[in-house]
């Protein structure tokens, strides 16, 4: 048997909340930090360093040569962390990481190209880093460029190309610069649909001709299609890893058992917590509490939010997504012209939706997030609350079937000539 293409062993990532990560400095840097290092044993008064942040815990698996593995769990899992070490953007606290093969990775929007140069010289710059001779990258210059779309931008700098031009650059610059190991992040969601499925049959291209593929994905449904096993984490942690479809099964199994409890102090919190969501319910359109909702009738998110400082201007956002990730509604406070500020306290607000055609027989999840005027994430809870669409008489003919989509739509057919 072949070596693993990827082996992590005991692998752990602490950071100090407050303080940034460091991962490979420059001199510069590293002088920098140093001079404030001994700048600090002569302050009087200095802070204690506080509590470690433990984002990996003690990870440890091996993927083989030619493997595809999907990386799943919620926000704040760990799995950036991980693609992050393995990419070399980050160094592990503790274990340590094998890697056989030349190195592809696509994570961060604005990470990995030079601002100043053009998508030509990116290319080539690319190419070098990755080893490669400049013949080498003149054989697949053509292939690129083709995938990525942008031929007229070729000669521009990059730092004037929208976020899809960058993904779609970067991405074709990753798949086509022949990696034996290929990472890639939730990055790809970036672009639209028809250069999702794209990079998804190139990956697969890739899996088919021997390469190795670890990527991250919300959209569950993916995972078993693209993959031959799952590596699951949750809160830093390896809860397993093995057979795609088992996993993703497992995965949203958990997150129908925790999301049917409408208290969120207990949940996962992404922001700077100057304001938290405290609890979430969904009500039909006259204010009572459901437990299923009828598909057609109106829904009602009701959110309580707990500020702990005066917010002048906060934006307060629900989305409703399927057990696989898609998001299909939102509701955004901005959009409606409805205007938020916020006294210390606790505060409640309501998001109707009205006539939401979900097909029966599919359950969604509530996501909930909020932000100041400028974008600023001030918190955010992900599969808040669950809901399972039933029929009544209105709705009966509906499918059920995850062929025909998640949202019904009125519509009608005719013959013309």
């Amino acid at each position: 048997m072949p070596p693993p293409a990827v082996r992590i062993d005991r692998l752990s990532k602490a950071f100090t909340l407050g303080q940034r990560s460091h991962g490979y400095d420059n001199l510069t840097e590293s002088l920098k930090r140093a001079v404030g290092k001994v700048a600090g044993l002569f302050r009087s008064g200095a802070a204690t360093p506080k509590d470690p942040y433990w984002a990996l815990q003690d990870v440890s698996f091996d993927v083989m040569p030619g493997e595809v593995v999907g990386v799943i769990g919620r926000n704040g899992a760990g799995k950036s962390t991980l693609l992050k070490i393995l990419s070399r953007v980050t160094i592990p606290t503790e274990g340590r990481v094998e890697l056989r093969g030349r190195m592809g990775s696509m994570l961060e929007v604005n990470a990995g190209f030079h601002p100043e140069l053009t998508g030509r010289e990116n290319v080539f710059l690319a190419g070098s880093i990755l080893g490669m001779r400049r013949k080498e990258i003149l054989a697949k210059f053509n292939q690129i460029v083709e995938f990525s779309e942008i031929g007229a931008h070729l000669d521009t700098p990059v730092k004037r190309y929208s976020s899809g031009q960058y993904v779609r650059l970067a991405f074709a610059v990753s798949a086509y610069l022949e990696p034996e190991v290929l990472i890639v992040d939730e990055v790809l969601a970036v672009g639209d649909a028809t250069f999702q499925r794209r990079c998804i049959d190139r990956m697969a291209d890739l899996a088919r001709d021997g390469r190795t593929i670890l990527f991250v994905t919300h959209n569950m449904q993916l995972i078993p299609r693209l993959c031959r096993r799952a590596a699951w984490l949750e809160k830093g942690k390896l809860v397993g890893i093995g057979p795609a479809a088992e996993m993703t099964t497992k995965y949203m199994e958990r997150l129908l058992e925790e999301t049917r409890v409408g208290d969120l102090r207990d949940k996962h919190h992404t922001g700077d917590g100057r304001a938290t969501f405290v609890r979430a319910g969904v009500a039909d359109g006259n204010g009572r509490p459901l437990s299923v909702f009828v598909s057609g009738e109106d829904l009602v998110v009701r959110v309580d939010v707990e500020a702990m400082a005066d917010l002048p201007d906060v934006t307060l956002q629900v989305v409703l997504a399927s057990l696989h990730g898609h998001r299909t509604i939102s509701g955004w406070s901005r959009e409606d012209g409805f205007d938020i500020a916020m006294t210390p306290g606790t505060h409640a607000f309501e998001c109707r939706f009205r006539h939401v055609n979900i097909r029966p027989g599919h359950s969604f999840l509530v996501h909930l997030s909020m932000a100041t005027s400028n974008g600023t994430l001030i918190d955010a809870v992900e599969n808040a609350v669950v809901m399972d669409t039933i029929s009544d008489d209105k709705s009966a003919h509906l499918s059920t079937s995850q062929d025909h989509g998640t949202v019904y739509c009125e519509h009608s057919w005719r013959r013309v000539s």
